[in-house]
């Protein structure tokens, strides 16, 4: 398997003399957002590496919202954007939605766009020049190098293409060895601020857990595997901690790295990788002993080619509904829209054309307290198709696992339908009875 080389810092594109000699400009945190002009575009990171002060800022003085373009990659349960707090003059554009946002939406406001990570990457890279990119740092090291941290995401192909760069030096940043850093000389702007980071903690219950324990079947030893954030890759760590030589490749981790690498897991020659970590302050604290950890930008973790190298690739995403085609709905809930795809399409695809890999679905068979099916007959008008039919190998309920790999569409259908409810079964039959009549 190729090994990517470890990662060096990263010398950003900078415009004015004062980066250039090494001296950015010092910046006070009250007057973080007079570095605002009307009619730029600006970029504001999220994850655990959201600009708290700049923000703070920014929705303290409404006057340098004026006709303000920001482009964010905040992402819903972790970050919050208090719409109402901007200017109406001011336009926000990001990866997610959710219920906060849809009144900005209709309004013109916030606009989403509908990009996966990888996307996304080629969206910056082809088409957006911003004006001024904020990105938070660690403080600088022996060698004049700032460490971005537990995220990267999109840093470095946005770092490609702004005109000016603000470092938030940020005391409660741990400085990772594994993460991109960028040369302090290379910022045109720095301030120190001391902003607790995000944390990111969820709970489990039985459901959860059965999920999992399917889930785990799928992952023998020496997988690659991405989980991502959420209640079933939380317990589903905790279940793979008797596992060897497993090799991380994920958008986001959470404190289930450490209990993985802990408990012996992990393989201790693979550069572990993913492009944000977002977990509790233990988390943060700690993270910095585990040498094989490598945080990167996206156009490293969620690219195709990277991926494919990777043998027995297994990708664990979470839906929300599913129907009989396999077809997976991971954005609206009900017709509305609360979330976005993120990277589970490009990790869902890598991992079901991997050699050996596979690409895994799981879900609640039901709504909470057993109210409607998840699984449906097929996803309707009020639905969105984020990861299509032809990139899923397993969908996992609390009921079971449904083996689609090789599968005909009827039989795919026949064994979607097992891991439904036992209530709905009858009713998800006959309904692919009709479907089928037509087919």
């Amino acid at each position: 398997m190729k090994v990517l080389e470890r990662p060096h810092h990263l010398q950003a594109r900078v415009s004015i003399a004062a980066a250039g000699s090494g001296r950015p400009v010092q910046v006070t945190p009250e007057t973080l957002s007079s570095l605002v002009r009307p009619g730029e575009l600006v970029y504001v990171p999220g994850a655990s590496g959201a600009p708290l002060s700049f923000v703070s800022s920014l929705l303290a003085h409404r006057e340098h919202q004026q006709d303000l373009r920001m482009l964010t990659s905040y992402v819903p349960g972790i970050n919050t954007l208090d719409m109402q707090s901007i200017d109406q003059s001011a336009i926000v554009t990001g990866l997610f939605m959710h219920a906060g946002l849809q009144a900005a939406q209709l309004a013109g406001q916030y606009r989403c766009l509908p990009l996966s990570y990888a996307g996304f990457v080629r969206h910056v890279l082809d088409t957006v020049d911003t004006d001024l990119a904020v990105v938070q740092l660690a403080a600088p090291d022996a060698h004049g190098n700032c460490s971005l941290g537990p995220a990267v995401e999109f840093m470095p192909s946005i770092l490609r293409k702004t005109r000016r760069v603000l470092g938030l030096i940020n005391h409660q940043t741990p400085r990772i060895p594994g993460a991109v850093s960028i040369p302090y000389a290379s910022l045109d702007y720095a301030c120190e601020v001391d902003s607790p980071l995000p944390t990111y903690n969820t709970d489990s219950n039985a459901v959860t857990e059965a999920i999992a324990r399917h889930i785990a079947r799928l992952v023998p030893d020496g997988s690659a595997l991405q989980i991502g954030l959420g209640k079933v890759p939380m317990a589903l760590s905790r279940l793979l901690c008797d596992r060897r030589m497993l090799r991380l490749h994920s958008g986001m981790l959470s404190d289930g790295l450490l209990d993985l690498a802990r408990a012996g897991a992990l393989d201790p020659d693979f550069p572990h990788t993913t492009c944000a970590l977002v977990g509790s302050t233990e988390l943060y604290r700690d993270i910095a002993d585990f040498d094989q950890l490598r945080i990167l930008g996206c156009e490293t973790t969620h690219n195709p080619r990277v991926m494919l190298e990777l043998d027995n690739f297994v990708s664990v995403n979470s839906g929300l509904e599913v129907d009989l085609f396999g077809q997976c709905n991971l954005e609206h809930a009900k017709g509305q829209a609360i979330s976005g795809a993120g990277g589970a399409p490009d990790f869902a695809r890598a991992a079901r054309l991997s050699a050996g890999g596979r690409s895994v679905v799981a879900l609640n068979a039901t709504h909470h307290a057993g109210k409607g099916s998840r699984i449906v007959p097929c996803l309707d008008a009020n639905a969105i198709t984020t990861i299509s039919r032809i990139d899923v190998d397993h969908v996992v309920t609390e009921y079971g696992v449904a083996n689609l790999a090789g599968a005909s569409v009827h039989e795919r259908a026949q064994a979607i339908i097992s891991v439904g409810a036992p209530a709905f079964r009858e009713e998800l039959s006959r309904s692919w009875s009709v479907i089928a009549a037509r087919l």
